[in-house]
């Protein structure tokens, strides 16, 4: 048995985003293609195709969350889901064909699709992780892996920790730029052999990740969900920026994701973190 934590980011433009998330979703190996399947399934309810089709790319959060998709979503009555769904694969077959009651059935259907996506993802067993991280912390200098990574290496640590059999854990990364992801690949192996923490860490986790294009991977596409449901809507004790309230049972969801457990001796281990200072407190050997 394996787990692999599929990882992505939200508000990384240190912008509009109130806070800047990494994210990760993971999922039993076994698990994982029944779980893709029905995210397809989910898709083809909803919309009567899959995003793919539509925007030629695996739809990103900010497509489907965004506060146009609330205000197109509440001009009017609920739909049926059979009229949602052949509204929505309207506009999205071709998008010149506007009309109220069209645009209303597609922010209708992102929504009901995110709540749905999430509450499938529940289903197969998977758990959240996050790195939460205000706009104003301080970034680190150099080439080290920042603090946000290495905070969610260790909460999927405890994670894999707490499963008997000593279960491994595959890191899973949206592809970026070439230079980019070298860049990371070497700050993970640095952190994963040059830092006790990371060395005692590598036991369960691999240490060199593996990248796939987010176009093509639904579970990437939930990390991303997951990071800016955070970031927009989810606000832990620490998180003073004010939230968007319309996102509530999308952060409700993710908050029933979040993976959580506590050990014989009583210690509490969550799986989201805040994180005030990005620069890492631990230098390599």
């Amino acid at each position: 048995m394996s787990w692999s934590l599929f990882v992505d980011e939200s508000g990384q433009d240190q912008r509009a985003s109130p806070y800047e998330v990494l994210a990760g979703i993971a999922v039993e190996d076994r698990q994982i293609w029944p779980l893709i399947r029905q995210l397809s399934d989910a898709q083809l309810h909803h919309f009567g195709m899959r995003l793919f089709q539509a925007y030629g790319h695996e739809a990103k959060a900010m497509k489907l969350l965004n506060t146009k998709v609330f205000k197109h979503a509440a001009q009017m009555p609920p739909m049926a889901p059979g009229l949602r769904s052949q509204l929505a694969h309207e506009i999205l077959v071709d998008g010149t064909q506007v009309s109220r009651q069209r645009l209303t059935a597609l922010g209708q259907a992102k929504l009901a699709y995110c709540l749905h996506a999430l509450h499938i993802v529940k289903s197969h067993g998977g758990q959240a992780f996050a790195s939460i991280v205000p706009r104003e912390a301080p970034r680190p200098e150099g080439d080290m892996l920042r603090k946000d990574y290495a905070y969610l290496f260790e909460r999927f640590f405890y994670f894999l920790n707490s499963k008997a059999g000593d279960p491994m854990g595959y890191l899973v990364f949206d592809e970026r730029d070439k230079s980019e992801s070298h860049i990371l690949l070497n700050q993970v192996a640095q952190y994963f052999i040059r830092t006790a923490n990371g060395r005692a860490r590598s036991r369960l986790i691999i240490p060199e990740p593996f990248f796939v294009h987010s176009d093509l991977t639904s579970l990437v596409q939930m990390a991303d969900i997951i990071a800016y449901a955070i970031s927009w809507g989810l606000r832990l004790p620490q998180m003073a920026e004010p939230a968007r309230d319309e996102l509530a049972p999308v952060a409700a969801a993710v908050q029933r994701l979040q993976f959580r457990h506590e050990t014989e001796s009583g210690q509490r281990h969550r799986g989201f973190k805040v994180i005030a200072d990005l620069r890492p407190a631990e230098r390599p050997k």
